[in-house]
This record gives structure tokens, C-alpha cells and sequence, in this order.
């Protein structure tokens, strides 16, 4: 109860509203299912139609950042503390980066959302009650595509060439195991299964990431054409310089997928 209050108390001064005009899309996915990459090329595509469209990251806040690397260097992050503080590089971002966007009717692509917050605090015994609340502020987005690809996959791209793991990354602060690796591989595991239950919800739509990259992207341009209508969307400038440039380079981004769609 009293988080709630705290809560409720931080929005109302904060001014945070549940904006409804533009386009929210989110992207979310386990670490090596390349949705990072998707999501850029996505912006691109984008932007070279000439739509106002935003890119934003995960835990990318330049206020909170150095505060969070302190924290991980001193391994003083407890599962609570790890929530609430990227809930505040979450919260700087919303304020200042995704919902002006949103108000002025453009399109913005989240690298990661709560659902994020869900999986891995969720995995670290934070209830999803708690993280819902936490990011009661922050509207539903439009389409959340989840990355999916088998979880050795996804561990060999993370792995692959690497002695060791950090600390975090690999959950050894839950002492699940004392092997980096065998810890990271039940960590991940843990967040698999909360992003399958949010899959079977239908609040996350899953895209198979298996595949070349243009692959995938025609997969997630084809998802992305089925559930959102920028027909009627403004079109910026036609004399916007980086507009022009994507859509002029010698990098085709408008048929960036072995045949365009």
C-alpha cells in the first residue's frame, strides 16, 4: 500500500500522463535474438518514408547512468534497487524523449519496454504486481514483437569468444549457481519463461528471429504493416537532410528484405 501511494504521488508530480496520439512500438526479445539490430533497421526504413520516427534504448539515460554503474562495480544492487533505478532511467526517457514524440503524432521504437522490467526484475523475485505499478505511468504500445530464437542460439551469440560474464548479466547476485555461465543460462531461462506467459497473454506478438538479418526484418516489416495504419501519418519535410539521405544512399533501406514488402 504505501508503495502505491509513493507511486501515485511521484506521477501526479512528475505530470505524467497516458498520452494517446502517435505510435508506440516496442521491441523485446532475450539477449542475442537481434532485435537491437531489427529495431535500427526498422527506424531506418522509417524514416527514409520520410515519417518523424525516434529511436530510444534500454537503461540509456545519461542522469541515471552513472549512479547504475556505480552500483554494479560495488555489486550493491539488490533486486528491488535494480528495479527502481532503471525504472528511473525509464521514467527520464519517457518524460523527456517518448511521450513528447507521441504528442506531436510521431512514431517512436522502444529497444526494450517494460515487458523488459517484467522479465528479468520478474526472474530476480520482484512481483509483477509491483512492476506493473511501477510503470503505470508509461501507455500500452501500439505492437510489442518479441524476438524469439531457441536459447542456444541466443547464448552462443552472447557467449561466443567471451572468458567471462558480468556479474549482473549473469545473475550472480541471485546465487543460483557459482559458474558465471551455468548462473547466466538459468537467469536466462527464468526470463524465457515470463516473456512465453506474456506471449500467451497476447500483450507481446512473437516473431520467429531465426534467419538472415533481411529475413527477419521482411518478417518484421510484414507485422509491422499488419497491425499499424501510417497511411494517414504527416510526412516530415521533403527537404529533411538525413530523410533524403537514407532514402538516396546506395544502401537501399526501403527494400532492405530480399524483395521489399
Amino acid at each position: 500500500m504505501r508503495f502505491r501511494v509513493i507511486y501515485s504521488l511521484i506521477d501526479d508530480w512528475l505530470g505524467f500522463n497516458m498520452s494517446k496520439s502517435g505510435i508506440l512500438i516496442a521491441v523485446e526479445g532475450m539477449d542475442g535474438s537481434g532485435k537491437s539490430t531489427q529495431a535500427k533497421l526498422l527506424y531506418h526504413w522509417l524514416r527514409a518514408k520520410g515519417l518523424p520516427v525516434y529511436h530510444t534504448e534500454w537503461n540509456s539515460s545519461k542522469i541515471v547512468k552513472a549512479a547504475t554503474k556505480l552500483g554494479k562495480q560495488n555489486k550493491r544492487l539488490l533486486p528491488m534497487t535494480f528495479h527502481l533505478i532503471h525504472a528511473a532511467d525509464f521514467a527520464d526517457r519517457w518524460a523527456k524523449q517518448i511521450e513528447p514524440v507521441l504528442k506531436i503524432g510521431g512514431i517512436v521504437i522502444c529497444d526494450r519496454y517494460k515487458y523488459t522490467a517484467m522479465a528479468r526484475d520478474g526472474s530476480r523475485d520482484v512481483s509483477l504486481e509491483t512492476i506493473e505499478q511501477t510503470y503505470s505511468f508509461a501507455r500500452e504500445p501500439d505492437l510489442t514483437i518479441y524476438f524469439d530464437v531457441p536459447g542456444d542460439i541466443g547464448y552462443e551469440r552472447i557467449t561466443k569468444g567471451r572468458p567471462s560474464l558480468k556479474y549482473y548479466e549473469a545473475g550472480m547476485d541471485m546465487g543460483w549457481s557459482d559458474d558465471p555461465f551455468e548462473s547466466y543460462r538459468i537467469f536466462q531461462s527464468k526470463v524465457s519463461d515470463i516473456y512465453s506467459k506474456l506471449v500467451q497473454e497476447g500483450r507481446i506478438i512473437r516473431l520467429d528471429a531465426t534467419g538472415s538479418v533481411p529475413e527477419v526484418q521482411k518478417r518484421m516489416r510484414t507485422l509491422f504493416n499488419e497491425n499499424i495504419d501510417i497511411s494517414e501519418m504527416t510526412i516530415i519535410d521533403p527537404s529533411d537532410r538525413l530523410a533524403q539521405n537514407l532514402s538516396q544512399s546506395e544502401f537501399d533501406w526501403l527494400s532492405y528484405t530480399d524483395g521489399g514488402t
